[in-house]
């Protein structure tokens, strides 16, 4: 918990300056931010690298490096943010590497695949989202993905393009918000004969609710 309440400080310390968060949500700091990024480790496999894409103020990523001890690769193209991220890891002592880069120009990149996790918050609709992200993806690579109330629309669009299995869970700050666990993503147009999928995508039944465990 200390880390945590390091991290924060300096949140707030650097908002004024930076614009972190949204400011409407820094009085709720800890429900809308912390524990929103730290619900991905109930997703997670237990152990591997973790990379995070987008991170901006840190969330998720540095969030899961301070809260699990994780190393955790996260990507910033501003500058700026990249600064603040490599004071706030160093401060809370997070196992955290900081790649400021276009997402893009990391594809293919030495060192940049084997991934245990992916992970985005608020960087872009799914379908972009995979575009991004399915290049750092292998075999057994977990995506973990927020998304708000227009989850199931985002996925219906990515089904149109791409296939993958998902499995989205409910949000533990927000009713209308899920995870979404995603895994082998890839584009329709490499899939060959045969690669179908209904046109909601692979998504596990239990969990259409997103309201699954």
């Amino acid at each position: 918990m200390a880390r945590l309440e390091i991290y924060v400080a300096l949140l707030r310390k650097w908002q004024k300056a930076l614009n972190l968060i949204g400011r409407g949500t820094e009085k709720e700091i800890w429900h809308r931010h912390i524990t929103d990024s730290a619900q991905l480790l109930r997703h997670a496999p237990p152990d591997g690298r973790w990379l995070d894409l987008g991170s901006g103020a840190g969330l998720p990523g540095l969030v899961v490096a301070i809260c699990s001890d994780r190393e955790v690769t996260l990507v910033e193209s501003d500058s700026r943010k990249c600064t603040f991220l490599r004071e706030a890891a160093r401060a809370t002592g997070a196992r955290a590497e900081i790649r400021n880069s276009r997402i893009e120009d990391l594809h293919g990149a030495p060192g940049m695949g084997d991934f245990a996790v992916v992970s985005a918050r608020a960087l872009a609709p799914l379908p972009e989202l995979l575009a991004l992200s399915a290049p750092f993806f292998g075999r057994t690579t977990v995506g973990l993905f927020q998304k708000g109330a227009r989850w199931q629309d985002e996925l219906t669009a990515a089904a149109e393009s791409w296939i993958f299995d998902a499995t989205p869970s409910g949000s533990l700050t927000h009713p209308d918000s899920v995870v979404l666990r995603l895994t082998q993503p890839m584009p329709r147009s490499q899939a060959g004969p045969g690669g179908t999928m209904s046109p909601a995508g692979n998504v596990s039944p239990a969990a259409e609710s997103g309201r699954g465990a």
